[in-house]
């Protein structure tokens, strides 16, 4: 039966270590395991690259703060790179080898050897070309290693008392944008925010508002479709067209991961 002493003692023969930190379950679990284990050894570090939302980078800062680790910030911006931003297939690909040449970089100057992230067994099953860049950058998933799947991942974080046990799984805003249509800053601004006021007057937790050409097209677990009468569907409308979008939609076959990963014209 996996649990956390397993991932705990994972952190015992390593001096050092460096975690991938957003503000997720996963890694916080990771960061809280490294920590039990190596104290101020275990240095964690969020990287600010423009594409995530603030207030993932909100969470990660309370986390580490709940946690009592420290934690670093990389500041860069993705949306220099034309390889991401020109939106392929392979757009994971080059933000996570940005990620992990920048994470590198970091560890040098902090005399790390050993850079891990929060990577699980479940993410393995999907088609993620960032996880291929992570592996070639050498930076190890002790996840994955210690057996840990989602559900145990929140159930651990749960006993443990970390915050974001049930917090939604998260990606960044690029990750709203069909594959083909290019990433800029205006349409990662209007998503952030029309995600958010999408949250405000609906109180839903799990939001996605993807940005096809224009059409906000807006995802919620399905069985929270009902929610959206008239009355807040035209205020949602009002709202999300003063800042850019052109037409609102719901879509009517609810939220899934990865859903546009495809080739728009």
């Amino acid at each position: 039966m996996t649990n956390l002493d397993d991932l705990v003692n994972w952190f015992e023969d390593k001096n050092k270590v460096m975690i991938a930190l957003s503000g997720g379950v996963d890694s916080a679990l990771v960061a809280y395991a490294a920590f039990q284990k190596l104290g101020k050894y275990a240095i964690a570090v969020t990287a600010d690259y423009k594409t995530l939302s603030k207030e993932e980078l909100k969470t990660a800062q309370d986390v580490c703060s709940e946690i009592g680790i420290q934690q670093l910030f990389l500041d860069y911006d993705e949306l220099e790179n034309e390889d991401f931003t020109k939106n392929d297939s392979n757009r994971c690909f080059h933000c996570r080898m940005e990620l992990g040449n920048h994470l590198i970089e970091l560890a040098k100057e902090y005399n790390v050897q050993i850079i891990v992230d929060g990577t699980n067994i479940d993410d393995l099953g999907d088609y993620r070309p960032g996880l291929e860049a992570l592996k070639q950058n050498g930076i190890r998933s002790p996840l994955v290693e210690t057996g840990f799947s989602k559900s145990k991942i929140r159930d651990t974080a749960k006993s443990i008392g970390l915050s974001v046990f049930d917090k939604p799984s998260n990606s960044c805003l690029a990750s709203r944008i069909p594959w083909g249509q290019r990433v800029t800053a205006e349409k990662l601004t209007r998503i952030e925010f029309g995600e958010t006021i999408v949250k405000q007057l609906t109180k839903l937790k799990q939001v996605r508002v993807r940005d096809l050409n224009g059409t906000a097209k807006i995802e919620v677990d399905k069985e929270m479709i009902c929610i959206f009468d008239k009355s807040i569907l035209d205020q949602i409308s009002e709202k999300l067209k003063l800042i850019g979008f052109s037409t609102v939609e719901i879509d009517p076959e609810g939220y899934k991961p990865g859903k546009i990963n495809v080739i728009a014209d």
